[in-house]
């Protein structure tokens, strides 16, 4: 039984290894992050306790460790309390090291009693998935043996390997330290290049952090998320209902004036309204002033001023806040949308104030914004008024 019962080619067993890999990033974004973290989705029980039960044989992780930790990690992103941020413990240590920080973490008693709330707790987590989570993977190491022989142990090891070098290291080191940025999130949260057979749509973490709560992770046409390809496959068997979805920001052609649906859509859309705007005016206003630059120096201050420009002031290190200051500074047309950027923002930040207070601080955004002079910044005022939220 040297190639176990199977018995495969070389081929054959990279095939399988990477089957059986699947199922369990499968079960980690569709079932851990996304029904059991942020309740974005209902899982019918038989599924939810197949991967409950295949993620016990394949990684050893308990739901609610797993689920405390990922909470927390939203919930504490970049400080010093994240269990896991680049930003703060270094793009290496979280890289090479993010399961034995995840480990760590899931000791924590607070971390579990404060953020592990609302997961399973029947006769079998208590009895078998937590008190023997141990007995899992050596049951795998057995069922992988007995299935391809001698290949077998090298299938199991990569097994174990796989969450932690794609969970662990790719998506939390380098989801929050590489990649692109659809949206301004507060934190660090990028988009990494397309690894959605091994991560399930994980690599969309700013899509994920703009919009936690959402089951799908795609926005941009060009964004392909495995995971929600599954969900929507169990969506069609009757095995999963989705809850929540990203928001989508629509204009209705025709309307003129802000009104308590302007505000609503702004406040509901607010991400891609600032999208918008740094796409419709900071950056239109950018490549002006950088085509009216008397200098060579100051032509190459302003083209590496667009994350400076766009990106939340938080996430700005010192030297970036040197370059938005000395380009506020020199530019009065920069500066001035600039402004009324942080000030449209502002607007929703504002919580003690009542609904009627917040819609004429929009209106007097918008009379001010048109007042400026500024063309693109007049456009983007006037379109405001026809913003609203797409039903899903």
């Amino acid at each position: 039984m040297l190639f176990g019962l199977l018995n495969l080619s070389f081929w054959g067993d990279v095939i399988a290894l990477l089957l059986l890999t699947h199922i369990t990033i499968i079960g980690v974004t569709v079932y851990l992050h996304r029904s059991q973290a942020h309740r974005s989705l209902v899982l019918h029980p038989v599924l939810s306790h197949f991967f409950r039960f295949w993620l016990w044989l394949t990684t050893g992780m308990e739901t609610k460790e797993w689920v405390a930790v990922h909470r927390k990690h939203h919930a504490k992103c970049e400080t010093i309390d994240d269990p896991h941020s680049p930003q703060v413990k270094g793009i290496k240590k979280v890289f090479f090291e993010g399961a034995e920080l995840y480990r760590e973490e899931a000791k924590n008693a607070d971390t579990l009693d404060r953020y592990g709330q609302g997961t399973p707790d029947d006769w079998i987590e208590r009895h078998l998935y937590t008190k023997h989570s141990v007995l899992g993977i050596v049951i795998m190491l057995g069922i992988d043996l007995i299935l391809f022989g001698i290949p077998g142990i090298t299938i199991w090891a990569l097994q174990m390997l796989w969450i932690p070098l794609f969970a662990a290291g790719v998506v939390n080191g380098i989801g929050h330290y590489w990649g692109y940025r659809n949206f301004e999130c507060p934190d660090a949260a990028r988009n990494i290049l397309p690894l959605g057979a091994f991560v399930g749509g994980e690599e969309l973490h700013n899509n994920h952090h703009t919009f936690p709560t959402s089951a799908k992770l795609s926005i941009k046409p060009w964004e392909f998320d495995l995971g929600w390809a599954y969900i929507r496959l169990f969506q069609c068997l009757k095995l999963a209902t989705v809850k929540r979805v990203p928001p989508e920001l629509k204009d209705m052609p025709g309307k003129l004036h802000i009104d308590l649906d302007t505000l609503g859509a702004l406040i509901t859309n607010r991400f891609q309204v600032m999208a918008r705007y740094s796409k419709e005016v900071l950056l239109p206003v950018l490549r002006e002033e950088t085509e009216k630059a008397n200098s060579a120096m100051s032509r190459a201050l302003l083209k590496r001023a667009k994350t400076s420009l766009i990106r939340t002031e938080s996430l700005l290190n010192e030297e970036g806040k040197r370059q938005l200051a000395d380009i506020i500074d020199k530019h009065h047309m920069l500066a001035l949308v600039y402004q009324y950027r942080v000030r449209l923002q502002a607007i929703w930040s504002r919580t003690t104030v009542t609904q009627r207070e917040l819609l004429e601080a929009l209106q007097e955004w918008c009379r001010q914004a048109e007042a400026t002079g500024i063309i693109v910044l007049r456009k983007f005022s006037i379109s405001m008024a026809g913003f609203a939220t797409q039903k899903n």
